[in-house]
């Protein structure tokens, strides 16, 4: 028999609840399957625990989204009363994500002068953009942040752990690399700078443990956190390879749009699951896939796609932008620099000029999007694996 390991799932589920129903919803899970809920709510904005205490699940209020602890029979009851009029709507089983990072070691497929700036930073003009991103909010869900990079001193840094067992120190270094992409300096200490949104404040949540991997429930509790902590932005380099067909989320669908109306956009990579070389061609992951997270793929120095980033194959997920993923160099836990590789590397390169927009504009949710794609660069390449095109700062 498989277990839910096996299949990719950790055991537990996600439970959606109709909208502003949080309380009803508590008292349903009760009354059908028994359950005891927690719920963000109680503390008073704060980070949501990484474990349960003595309740069976925790809602996540921001989301009206339910992480529980069941058995089958449980889980069944659930079910049949999701299918009824009431306040739970959805009922799904809770994945196994991880960081988004292509094997392969990184390599240059062309020629840049990096003296100054990181190749990726003057492909999307960011290291000719002049806007000031202070008081922008930025969450960066990974597998942490080194506190202690000498890159970052003095930065307004907020961290919290969602895994059980483990504080924000990254024993990893995938969510280093992607905070310095993102909110990274312009002018460190030694080496080209390479940091988007220089000024913006920083929120590490830590939802992959040290060795990469991690839950959907601890997504959530990380984009909840960031609600509730007024983040305009998410930026989100892990997931799920998913098949061509298969649907997207609607727990999580349902939790980007209610993020959206709060005012935070959720950026994702899009997957690394391609071999171009071979001529196949991998479908956007999850939970990038949804229509309401904007999925990112990759594109080298030589401006063309990544061998390995995800494209649009089916009518379920679609690439909405790209931007530099190959060879991207960026901080590293113990003061230390790395290039990687991967749509994890071109996330953050969004999530980054996503914040220079907000700042510039104002802009937030279905705006900060509108203008982020408005603003990209056509280029020369199917629409299904670039999307609007490559991304450029204000």
């Amino acid at each position: 028999m498989t277990s839910p390991q096996d299949a990719g799932l950790t055991g537990r589920y996600l439970v959606l609840l109709e909208d502003d129903a949080v309380a009803a919803g508590a008292r349903a899970m009760s009354r059908v399957a028994g359950l005891r809920m927690a719920s963000t709510a109680d503390f008073a904005g704060a980070a949501a625990p990484s474990v349960f205490g003595e309740a069976d699940g925790l809602i996540l209020h921001e989301l009206g989204v339910a992480v529980v602890t069941a058995a089958e029979d449980q889980a069944s009851r659930l079910t049949v009363a999701a299918a009824e009029s009431g306040p739970i709507s959805i009922v799904e089983a809770e994945r196994v994500v991880h960081a988004i990072t292509a094997e392969a070691p990184a390599e240059p497929v062309a020629t840049a002068d990096e003296s100054a700036f990181t190749w990726g930073l003057q492909a999307v003009r960011a290291s000719t953009c002049a806007v000031d991103a202070t008081g922008v909010r930025v969450a960066v869900l990974d597998t942490g942040f080194d506190v202690k990079h000498p890159d970052f001193t003095g930065r307004n840094v907020t961290t919290n752990s969602f895994i059980e067992g483990e504080d924000v120190q990254d024993g990893h270094g995938h969510g280093t690399h992607c905070i310095g992409t993102a909110c990274g300096p312009r002018k460190p200490s030694a080496g080209p700078g390479y940091g988007v949104a220089y000024n913006a404040d920083i929120y590490a949540g830590k939802v992959l443990s040290n060795r990469g991997s991690g839950s959907d429930g601890g997504i959530l509790a990380g984009i909840s956190w960031a609600i509730a902590n007024g983040c305009s932005v998410v930026s989100m380099s892990l997931g799920a390879a998913t098949q061509p067909g298969t649907p997207f989320s609607a727990v999580f669908e349902q939790a980007a749009r209610r993020a959206m109306d709060l005012g935070t956009l959720i950026i994702a990579a899009a997957g690394n699951e391609s071999s171009r070389a071979s001529g196949h061609i991998a479908c956007v992951g999850h939970p990038a896939n949804c229509p309401s997270i904007m999925a990112v793929g990759a594109v080298n120095e030589a401006g063309a796609v990544a061998d390995f980033s995800c494209g649009t194959v089916d009518a379920i997920g679609q690439v909405d932008v790209v931007a530099p993923g190959e060879n991207v160099y960026s901080s590293w836990p113990a003061a230390e620099h790395k290039r990687l590789r991967g749509t994890s590397m071109a996330t953050p390169h969004v999530a980054g000029i996503a914040a220079l927009i907000a700042a510039q504009y104002k802009a937030k949710s279905w705006e900060l999007w509108a203008r982020l794609v408005q603003s990209s660069t056509r280029v020369k390449l199917p629409s299904t694996d670039v999307g609007a095109g490559l991304v450029q700062a204000p």
